[in-house]
């Protein structure tokens, strides 16, 4: 789904909410869990999972191409961990 889609279906079950608003109220909702996500906090949405940053220490890879070594540099990661609920309604079939 995209950003784009999710826009439509909102609008479509929320009445009242032009297209434009309901853009406004997804971008604040992302630009706050991007805005928490860089300050290090965790995210956590009850029923659906949550999201945290991990850090990955830098290493020597190996360029398969060639057989040289690069360093690969120290890096953050997203992590998702899927909620009971969501993990349930998934496997359930629902």
């Amino acid at each position: 789904m995209t950003k784009s889609v999710l826009i439509e279906k909102v609008t479509e079950k929320v009445e009242g909410l032009t297209k434009k608003q309901v853009e406004a109220i997804i971008n604040t909702v992302f630009d706050g869990m991007k805005d928490a996500l860089a300050r290090g906090e965790k995210i956590e949405i009850r029923g659906f999972g949550n999201f945290r940053l991990k850090q990955r220490d830098g290493k020597v890879a190996r360029n398969p191409k060639t057989g040289e070594k690069v360093q690969v540099p120290a890096k953050k990661a997203l992590h998702f961990k899927i909620g009971k609920p969501f993990h349930h309604s998934l496997n359930s079939g629902e």
